[in-house]
């Protein structure tokens, strides 16, 4: 059953009033984590000297986007919670955008890659054809589009926050139905049986010939 517009946007206000809420919380649990793996998915497909323009999208605090820009990139972060926002602001000294996903306002191939870590599957399955035809609309021709989320066979609420979890196979027609191609995907943490790997990671691009 198709949402309403207004039940969209208490999902998506219930799930930023949780990162409100427990946003320093975040930032400790999160800030080590090691995402290197993602970071080479991602940027691997790039000419190795090649500055890039790159939106973290769901950026929280910043950490992807301080790491970027170390490397010497021009990243730009999104995210929906304002506290996030702040943060990140303050810690990157880069633009960072506060905007909801359900209502994204991006210019038009401004962005060489796009990394949405653990962010896009708190989109609503029947709103994420949108989402992902805007994202692929802000890519440049051989933009790539970097995601990881947790696996999965539901869509619902876990405790205050909203999530739709796919398997690759429906996570792959998502995306070959927006326009992108599915360069490569793999299953985290590293070195585990699958059972152990709970994200899956996908790397996709928008063709060279795209319009």
């Amino acid at each position: 059953m198709r949402k309403k517009p207004k039940e969209l946007d208490e999902i998506e206000a219930i799930t930023l009033e949780h990162y409100n809420q427990n946003a320093e919380a975040f930032w400790h649990g999160t800030k080590d984590h090691d995402v290197a793996q993602n970071y080479e998915a991602f940027l691997s497909p790039f000419p190795k000297n090649k500055k890039l323009d790159i939106l973290d999208l769901g950026c929280g605090p910043g950490r992807d986007v301080h790491y970027f820009k170390s490397l010497g990139h021009r990243p730009v972060g999104l995210d929906g919670s304002a506290i996030f926002c702040t943060m990140a602001s303050s810690y990157t000294g880069c633009q960072i955008l506060c905007q909801k996903f359900l209502s994204l306002q991006l210019s038009k191939q401004a962005y060489d890659g796009i990394f949405a870590n653990a962010s896009l599957f708190h989109v609503p399955s029947q709103e994420l054809p949108r989402v992902l035809a805007e994202l692929y609309v802000a890519l440049r021709p051989g933009g790539i589009l970097f995601l990881s989320n947790p696996r999965g066979n539901q869509e619902g609420w876990s405790g205050q926050r909203y999530g739709h979890y796919m398997q690759f196979d429906f996570s792959n027609l998502f995306m070959e139905t927006a326009g992108y191609k599915v360069i490569d995907h793999y299953y985290r943490p590293a070195g585990k049986p699958i059972h152990e790997q709970p994200w899956l990671a996908i790397v996709a691009m928008k063709p060279f010939d795209a319009i």
